[in-house]
């Protein structure tokens, strides 16, 4: 378990869960990829023709996988984490450092898509770069002193919102609203819906956490 899959020229890790997603999700995966399934996430990633290498959660959404090529963990129903959270645990301790999220944002669940945010962040903490995305939009946790560019794209607004308390030092530099040196706050989105303007986008914040979200105008 404790063994790096990084060392194997696997390129990330992807937790795959049971939410919506778009046909678009097809760009976010390649054929490399580790894919831990969560809970009925593995049937959605199995019908689009990928492996699975882990199934885990309670599988209350889903039968459980009949195939000997997927590792199963099968969890109680009754506990403290989510299989999401579980599941991005487990890709940690076999090493990635990239993640991506996908199948975890909308459907009828709101709480379990604030709740696999929430996990997104904890996998931050640990040094993981994570991204989120249903092959619509998609979401990046910025955790931490953050220097990223964005390459310039048409007709999609971005947004920056603090997390988990106050984000200092946030700057925004290339795009219609400009920051320099400002402070978010959880109770005042002031980094909401932000455009692209025909060239690359470079933003970072000094210290806190906040959630990069990029969003097409139209689906």
């Amino acid at each position: 378990m404790g063994t790096s899959l990084i060392q194997k020229n696997i390129s990330k890790c992807v937790v795959w869960g049971a939410a919506p997603i778009y046909p678009n999700i097809t760009s976010y995966i390649s054929p490399q990829d580790y894919i831990i399934a969560a809970d009925g996430g593995w049937e959605t990633a199995i019908s689009m023709g990928y492996k699975v290498d882990y199934a885990v959660g309670d599988f209350d959404s889903s039968e459980l996988p009949n195939k000997d090529d997927i590792q199963i963990i099968q969890l109680p129903a009754e506990k403290d984490e989510t299989d999401t959270h579980y599941a991005l645990k487990l890709a940690i301790s076999l090493g990635f450092k990239n993640i991506c999220l996908v199948g975890v944002l909308g459907g009828t669940r709101i709480d379990h898509m604030l709740g696999a945010i929430q996990s997104a962040l904890y996998a931050a903490q640990q040094g993981c770069r994570v991204l989120l995305t249903d092959g619509f939009c998609e979401m990046q946790i910025l955790y931490g002193k953050t220097d990223i560019v964005l390459p310039a794209r048409k007709n999609c607004y971005f947004s920056v919102l603090a997390l988990g308390g106050t984000v200092s030092g946030v700057y925004e530099k290339g795009a219609k609203y400009c920051l320099e040196n400002s402070v978010l706050t959880p109770s005042f989105p002031i980094g909401i819906s932000n455009e692209f303007i025909g060239q690359d986008v470079y933003l970072g914040i000094e210290s806190g956490s906040a959630l990069l979200i990029i969003t097409p105008m139209k689906p």
